[in-house]
């Protein structure tokens, strides 16, 4: 069995950064939950700020575990920051930027490619077991199923209800219509299972639990649970289910070689949910992006401690696998860094003040390097549908924020600050050749899965015209053969158009 050195020297290393964090002789091999939520924003956890609803297992996990209080996911909506964080790359960097969705003409054929090296690979790599429950949305084609990238078992809801609410156990259609208010406990149910017929071996758990993205139901036992409607009453059933796979992780006897991560894709829908930062879901201010991250290992950390270092999605693939002592892929830049020395009390191999860039979809919007935030100028062609924020559309000039004395984005000192404006600009410069723009390929950017070689990759409808006929007949009619129960429910252009509205709003 291979055990990392940084495992066998954990014993005696003394905490710099953390030193209320206790560092013990580390076993190798630990099991690993990565339970990640959808939609759920910054303040939506009792111990992230929440008021009104309880999360007592959640708040269990930080107080034992490190709290991060300046977590950014990789995008501000489902798809992308699902990819980053199972590649360990900015979702442009990966080639999945863009919010799949199945339905629409200019998605349907794309996914996650093959060719990418998922989290769930680098486990199996090591020999251990790869289980995924919940949501996926990263191509509904058979050529980006979980299966083609690196897990073993499958279980749940792979798309939004709004898109596609099949459910499948492997591959065998369980339901047609998911029962929503039973969602929760399905997920929960086959977590304890899988801990308990699988604890005895190494195991990767990916929870990607559907909620509180919308549509959602709250079990019978949880409604008017909360004090803030049905969206409490699941967040608080949520939290039961993190409580039931603790007891049975302390049932099988792996409680103290089990690492839980718990964090959410992106943020909320509604501000209040994204307290104290501005924006929501969709956007590039701090609300869209900043979420809870919390890790929780007790044979590792021996006494919970709050953590204000910025981290981002992408350090998560380097750190679990430098924690299974797997080596990271070689020629394929990522962009995080392991997480690891701060467990250890020691500086990340990242500065503090490197730039994070915001993209939506292919529009680089804002970049931060330390405490600054430049939101960058951009047009109305330029924003990704499911983007209502004008705030920035057709300025002149970028804005900066100070986010040290100006978390909620609301004063700009562009004006005062003219020379970290210009050298935060070059910065925006240098990454669009590399990690591209609208409707404009970066050098740096890897190949968008594609169920069809050779065709086009474009993010939006209203963008769809610009390839040429033949091609999109071309496009059609392969999706038909692959789906030709497509054939048998024809509709109307007036039906079809109000249809696609609702689905984009429900992305």
């Amino acid at each position: 069995m291979k055990v990392c050195n940084w495992l066998l020297l954990a014993g005696i290393l003394i905490p710099l950064l953390i030193p209320s964090l206790g560092i013990a002789q580390t076993p190798a091999r630990p099991n690993v939950i990565f339970f990640l939520t959808d939609d759920l924003g910054y303040s939506d956890i009792g111990c992230y700020g929440a008021t009104k609803v309880k999360t007592p297992n959640l708040d269990r996990l930080a107080a034992d575990g490190v709290k991060f209080t300046d977590f950014h996911t990789g995008a501000s909506i489902c798809s992308p920051s699902r990819a980053a964080f199972l590649t360990g790359s900015y979702p442009q960097r990966c080639g999945l930027y863009m919010g799949i969705n199945p339905i629409r003409d200019e998605h349907w054929f794309l996914g996650l490619n093959p060719d990418e090296v998922t989290l769930a690979e680098q486990f199996k790599k090591q020999d251990y077991q790869t289980f995924m429950i919940g949501k996926w949305h990263l191509g509904k084609e058979p050529e980006f199923h979980p299966f083609r990238h690196g897990f073993d078992h499958y279980y749940g809801m792979p798309n939004n209800a709004g898109h596609s609410s099949h459910f499948y156990d492997g591959e065998k259609e369980i339901y047609t219509q998911t029962p929503l208010d039973q969602l929760t406990k399905l997920y929960t149910d086959r977590a304890v299972e899988i801990i308990h017929d699988h604890g005895d071996q190494p195991f990767f758990l990916y929870l990607a639990h559907n909620y509180p993205h919308t549509p959602y139901k709250a079990g019978k036992d949880f409604v008017r649970s909360s004090k803030d409607g049905v969206r409490g009453d699941v967040i608080q059933e949520l939290d039961w289910g993190v409580g039931e796979m603790m007891k049975a992780i302390e049932e099988a006897g792996i409680a103290e070689n089990t690492i839980v991560i718990f964090t959410s894709d992106n943020g909320p829908v509604k501000p209040q949910y994204a307290a104290p930062y501005r924006g929501t879901k969709y956007v590039t201010f701090e609300g869209g992006h900043q979420v809870p991250f919390i890790i929780y290992w007790p044979a590792v950390i021996k006494q919970g401690v709050q953590s204000d270092t910025p981290v981002v999605a992408m350090d998560l693939f380097p750190t679990l696998s430098e924690i299974i002592c797997e080596p990271l892929p070689a020629e394929r830049k990522l962009d995080g860094v392991s997480l690891l020395p701060l467990l250890q009390g020691k500086p990340l191999a990242r500065p503090d003040d490197e730039p994070f860039y915001y993209y939506n979809c292919e529009n680089l919007q804002a970049i931060r390097h330390g405490n600054w935030k430049l939101h960058l100028p951009r047009t109305t062609k330029q924003l990704p549908f499911w983007d209502k924020n004008k705030t920035f559309t057709n300025i002149e000039s970028p804005v900066l924020y100070n986010l040290e004395s100006d978390i909620a984005e609301s004063t700009d000192v562009a004006a005062a600050n003219p020379e970290v404006v210009q050298q935060m600009v070059r910065m925006a410069d240098e990454t669009r050749k590399e990690l591209g723009e609208f409707m404009q390929r970066g050098s740096g950017q890897r190949a968008t899965g594609s169920a069809i070689p050779g065709a086009p990759i474009i993010s939006h409808g209203k963008d769809w015209p610009t390839v040429d006929a033949d091609t999109r007949d071309a496009i059609h009619a392969e999706r038909l053969k692959r789906h030709p129960e497509l054939n048998q429910k024809p509709a109307t252009k007036k039906a079809g158009n109000k249809k696609r509205k609702q689905q984009e709003a429900a992305n």
